[in-house]
C-alpha cells in the first residue's frame, strides 16, 4: 500500500493506493479503513471484474463515500455505458442513471478527466465536511511497516490529527513504542514535522507494528 499526495486548486489531496490484483484483497480492505473517500477505478474496456466486486465490498463495509473513475477512455474498445450497467448490477447506481454516485470518465494515459476527478474529490470532501484537528496530540494509523538493515524498524503512518515532530515520543498498539528519530515524506525527503493527512515514514521504533494500528 503506497501513499502519496497531489495538489489541486490550492488544496492537498492524499491518496492511499492499493494494488488492483485480486491477490491483494487484504491490502485493499486495509486501505478502505483509513480513508475518507473511495475512488473505485474500473477499466472502461474490461468492465466489472472479480477484484472490482471485492473493492466494492470493502468500500461498502467501510461506509465510505464513493467516486467511480472509468479509466482507459482513450481506447477504442471502451464501453462506458456497458460498465455502468454492470455496476448497477452490483448496486452501484451512478448519477447518470438516476443514482447518487458520481462517475468521471478518465484516461491515465492521456490525462483526460483527471482535473474533473480531482474537482469531484474536493467537492465531495466539502459536502461531507471532512476535517481534522491540529491543536491536539498527534495521532494516526500505520499504513505499512518493514525492517531496514540500516535504520531498523520503519513504519509508514498517516497522520489523522495533530502535528508529529522529530523527537516526539509515541506508542503504537500495545507493544511498539519509540521516539521519532527520522521522518521522510512520500517523496523520501527528510522533514521535521507532519500534519493532518500527511503520509510519512518514521524511524525510531522498538519493533514492527501491524497495519491499521493507532
Amino acid at each position: 500500500i503506497g501513499a502519496y499526495q497531489a495538489e489541486h486548486n490550492g488544496k492537498v489531496i492524499t491518496f492511499i493506493d492499493t494494488p488492483g490484483h485480486e491477490a491483494f484483497s487484504a491490502m485493499r480492505s486495509r486501505g478502505a479503513k483509513v480513508a475518507d473517500l473511495a475512488i473505485l477505478v474500473v477499466a472502461a474496456d474490461e468492465g466489472v471484474k472479480p477484484q472490482t466486486k471485492e473493492a466494492i465490498s470493502h468500500i461498502k463495509q467501510a461506509e465510505l463515500p464513493m467516486i467511480v473513475a472509468l479509466n482507459k477512455m482513450d481506447r477504442q474498445e471502451a464501453q462506458p455505458e456497458k460498465v455502468k450497467s454492470e455496476l448497477a448490477q452490483e448496486e452501484i447506481y451512478l448519477e447518470s442513471i438516476g443514482g447518487k454516485i458520481p462517475a468521471i470518465e478518465v484516461s491515465a494515459k492521456t490525462g483526460q478527466g483527471i482535473d474533473d476527478l480531482l474537482d469531484m474529490i474536493l467537492l465531495l470532501a466539502d459536502m461531507k465536511n471532512i476535517e481534522s484537528f491540529v491543536d491536539v496530540p498527534a495521532n494516526g494509523f500505520v499504513i505499512e511497516s518493514h525492517l531496514s538493515h540500516s535504520k531498523g524498524p520503519l513504519a509508514t503512518v498517516l497522520i489523522r490529527d495533530g502535528v508529529l515532530k522529530i523527537g516526539d515520543a509515541f506508542t503504537i498498539g500495545r507493544s511498539v513504542y519509540g521516539k521519532v528519530r527520522m521522518m521522510t515524506n512520500y517523496k523520501g525527503k527528510k522533514i521535521k514535522e507532519a500534519g493532518p493527512s500527511d503520509p510519512v515514514r518514521i524511524a525510531g521504533l522498538s519493533g514492527l507494528p501491524n497495519f491499521g494500528e493507532v
